[in-house]
């Protein structure tokens, strides 16, 4: 899952970038608002954390362009800015949520987790034949027995999960897993599937497909 920061705080934006990347999220930062508004608005994320008050462009409006074009994508504000009046304009812009700073990151990751949820209609529990992935304790099993997995292929696993059926390109689950946007060596994603294979003990390509040249597919046979 990947999520944009607009943050103006270094300080701030690098602690909620180390936390949220700890959790198996993709993050990417901008300190500006209109950077920040073509990032949201090209980059394809599945959540935006914004600060009210950034340069070049108040988050207030950054949330509003991008609601012209994006409809449910979530939007967490994340600001000083604290009366009554403040948080109902916050969410009139389109916000989805509203936290106040200082602020406790467990709270503000259970508030993400909330609103990702939301948007994907689905429960906290991902599941690809006998396979589960659990959210909320990061834990995987199969047929009921747990398997233990490295954050990455936790994430990578993840992001097939909840595109099921579809054809995920290499490209794409190098930006959303590895946070990298550039032209990149994309063998790590065969590693870390071989590995996710032989620890989930899949036989050859069951339930985990290869698309030769392109990527791979979750689906059950």
């Amino acid at each position: 899952m990947r999520i944009l920061v607009v943050e103006d705080e270094p300080g701030i934006s690098r602690f909620l970038q180390q936390g949220l990347e700890e959790e198996s999220f993709a993050v990417d930062i901008s300190e500006e608002g209109k950077q920040a508004l073509q990032m949201a608005l090209t980059g394809e994320y599945d959540l935006l954390l914004l600060d009210w008050m950034v340069p070049g462009m108040s988050g207030i409006e950054i949330c509003r362009q991008f609601r012209k074009s994006f409809t449910d994508t979530p939007i967490i504000f994340l600001t000083a800015k604290d009366t009554v009046e403040e948080t109902v304009f916050g969410l009139q812009a389109g916000a989805n949520d509203y936290i106040k700073k200082p602020f406790h990151f467990d709270e503000l990751l259970e508030r993400i987790r909330v609103q990702l949820r939301s948007k994907s209609s689905q429960n906290n529990v991902l599941k690809l034949g006998d396979i589960e992935l659990d959210l909320d304790t990061h834990q995987v099993s199969r047929d009921g027995e747990e398997v233990f997995l490295t954050q990455k292929e936790f994430a990578l696993l993840e992001y097939l999960l909840r595109n099921k059926g579809k054809v995920c390109r290499r490209t794409r689950i190098i930006e959303s897993v590895w946070d990298i946007h550039f032209e990149y060596n994309t063998g790590i994603i065969d590693v870390n599937i071989n590995a996710l294979r032989k620890k989930l003990k899949l036989k050859n390509e069951e339930l985990i497909k290869t698309i030769r040249g392109v990527g791979y597919i979750a689906k059950e046979i």
